[in-house]
């Protein structure tokens, strides 16, 4: 059977930032594809159809997903429209599934609102769908505190990866949680983290290879 890996960027990004990701997943096997989607100027449901139509498009028995930050939020907004997709895991990495404190902050204020754009419209803030499948869910989240929110916005209660809080990324519906010491962005560049993600698109969890 042909599996495959289909990468989900997240805000502000066009996904050249998982090319490094998607080079170590290679290596592990897997036949990967990257998504782009406009983060700001669609809203995550709109961007959610665009990767449905994109999902069909790759000849696959079983399609993992692994989404970084808003991308797991469209993943959410995926299976809410159309949940008859082909087998396969799914992995966020940095997602906030309890919302976004920073997202909150720069909401709150006119002249930093235009920055999240689209991606507040059932998104970033916290109201976005349930997960409601069955298969397994992964979650990777950093606890190295450079980022955004550390650095602009007064800080996020620790740990957290600089952007997203480790308490946001908590939910009963994850099946398994990877805590590991790099930063929002970091993560994407570090080859233990890319392996830790090929032990997850094997086996569902994070337990190292024997």
């Amino acid at each position: 059977m042909r599996e495959a890996v289909v990468l989900v960027h997240g805000i502000w990004m066009v996904g050249l930032e998982m090319i490094w990701l998607r080079h170590n997943i290679r290596r592990c096997g897997f036949e990967c594809h990257q998504f782009f989607y406009h983060s700001l100027v669609n809203t995550p449901q709109a961007s959610a159809d665009k990767l449905n139509q994109y999902l069909k498009s790759i000849d696959a028995d079983i399609i993992h997903l692994v989404a970084h930050s808003l991308g797991g939020i469209v993943v959410l907004h995926l299976f809410e429209q159309e949940p008859m997709q082909k087998p396969g895991r799914v992995l966020m990495m940095g997602t906030p599934l309890n919302g976004s404190e920073i997202a909150r902050r720069l909401y709150s204020l006119v002249l930093t609102r235009p920055l999240l754009g689209r991606s507040v419209v059932r998104g970033l803030l916290g109201d976005h769908p349930p997960w409601k499948e069955t298969r397994e869910l992964g979650m990777i989240a950093g606890t190295k505190g450079i980022g955004l929110g550390n650095l602009l916005f007064g800080g996020l209660e620790p740990p957290s990866d600089g952007t997203v809080a480790l308490r946001e990324t908590r939910s009963p519906e994850v099946t398994a949680h990877l805590s590991v010491p790099y930063s929002h962005a970091g993560m994407l560049w570090s080859r233990s983290v890319a392996q830790a993600v090929c032990r997850f698109l094997r086996a569902g969890d994070f337990a190292v290879d024997t």
